[in-house]
């Protein structure tokens, strides 16, 4: 059985979409959450759900060896972000090789890299008009949003969609399809 660690850094609804798909499954389990944010709410849900949960700083985190001391004491040998802001930092690239996936809300190579996350990739979609958007699953490399495709779901937009409605409707790409991409790697 693998052994999935969660990464995220808000309100959490992918990581307990995905505790709650893995929460009967043999193939694997969420042994952890981890947040560079004490205060998210991702952290409450992890509780909910009696799945351990520790918090570290962008420090901490750059240097990576106290995460990787974590990692390896909750045998995770997988890493998915789920709303996760931080690069990965090159320690933990390559004591995970091909274990972290990360999952974008857009269709990349569009709209990705530094500082497009959350409703700041909806607005850029909603400014150039585009007529489609949707979700990313890819693997973790050095560099932001630029791993290995795993898998991509689109969404077709209307001329009146603004950010809001693009997020909503990229959230239900994401629910629908994370978990059971994630199933279908392992």
């Amino acid at each position: 059985m693998r052994k999935i660690a969660i990464f995220a850094s808000g309100s959490g609804s992918n990581a307990e979409n995905i505790i709650r798909h893995f929460s009967d499954k043999e193939c694997a389990e969420v042994v952890l959450v981890l947040s560079n944010k004490a205060d998210s709410y991702v952290l409450n849900r992890a509780h909910k759900h009696s799945i351990p949960t520790g918090v570290f700083s962008r420090e901490e985190f750059s240097n990576g060896e106290k995460v990787k001391s974590i990692l390896k004491e909750s045998n995770a040998s997988m890493i998915i972000l789920a709303g996760f802001l931080l690069k990965i930092p090159e320690l933990l690239v390559k004591s995970y090789p091909g274990a972290i996936v990360n999952i974008h809300p857009a269709l990349l190579p569009k709209y990705g890299g530094k500082g497009m996350y959350g409703i700041h990739v909806h607005r850029a979609v909603v400014e150039n008009q585009e007529t489609e958007s949707g979700i990313t699953i890819h693997y973790v490399n050095e560099n932001y949003d630029e791993g290995e495709f795993i898998f991509q779901a689109k969404c077709s937009l209307l001329n009146s969609d603004n950010p809001e409605d693009v997020q909503r409707k990229v959230q239900e790409l994401e629910a629908l399809h994370f978990p059971t991409i994630i199933e279908s790697i392992l």
